[in-house]
């Protein structure tokens, strides 16, 4: 299999307070490959969101390499990773990130770096009815169900056909009962597009549909169990 994503020697860590440095992650080597879907488990606060964030350039590591599809992300500038992001990248935020005074097809197209005005509402009109959202186009965040705005931001992350899609939690705020078919439309709508898909998520049930199942505490190399009092 040809490796879509490519991580070595990946470290990154935060100035604290008091000026000393804590360490998040350390992470020696992970793969993934063309076309597979990986979950990802771990803890609160261990770090998931922040892997997520290097990998889609948001963030700069202190050390190691990132590769995605042959391309080396950690020596390019700012505006370089924005770039590459928009090219290569799809990102499903746990809070959706949908622009309240925009509609659907609006935040869609915000998803497409490139194209014409035609070409970009041809391809946002159909991911919007793929993801059974054919009625809403029109519909503002705030006309829309929590459900409804989270299918729109599944949507928007594939808009740019990227090779790789980032889930970070994306059921966590929908209701329990609308979870399995959130992601469940996550999953068939990367494989229809031919998607390689990481989703980092707490919840056992969740990963557990996965044929490819990560613990984070076990590729990373910094302890995150809190210390027992004496």
């Amino acid at each position: 299999m040809t490796k879509l994503l490519d991580i070595n020697q990946l470290k990154k860590s935060f100035r604290q307070p008091e000026g000393g440095r804590l360490v998040v992650l350390d992470i020696p080597e992970f793969q993934i490959d063309k076309g597979e879907q990986v979950a990802l488990i771990g803890q609160s606060g261990g770090g998931k969101t922040t892997l997520l964030h290097l990998i889609a350039g948001l963030l700069s590591p202190d050390q190691g390499s990132i590769r995605i599809a042959g391309h080396e992300i950690t020596g390019l500038s700012e505006q370089g990773r924005d770039r590459f992001r928009a090219e290569t990248i799809g990102y499903v935020f746990q809070t959706f990130n949908l622009l309240p005074a925009f509609t659907a097809i609006e935040n869609v197209r915000l998803g497409m770096a490139f194209g014409s005005g035609k070409h970009q509402n041809a391809r946002a009109a159909d991911l919007l009815d793929r993801v059974g959202l054919k009625d809403r186009f029109n519909y503002r965040p705030s006309q829309l169900s929590v459900g409804q705005q989270q299918r729109v931001a599944i949507a928007r992350s594939l808009a740019g056909r990227p090779q790789l899609l980032l889930a970070d939690e994306p059921t966590a705020n929908v209701d329990p009962s609308s979870a399995d078919s959130v992601l469940l439309l996550i999953r068939d709508t990367c494989r229809e597009e031919d998607v390689s898909l990481l989703t980092v998520t707490h919840d056992m049930q969740i990963a557990s549909s996965f044929d490819r199942i990560e613990k984070l505490d076990e590729i990373n190399q910094v302890d995150h169990t809190p210390a027992s009092s004496a």
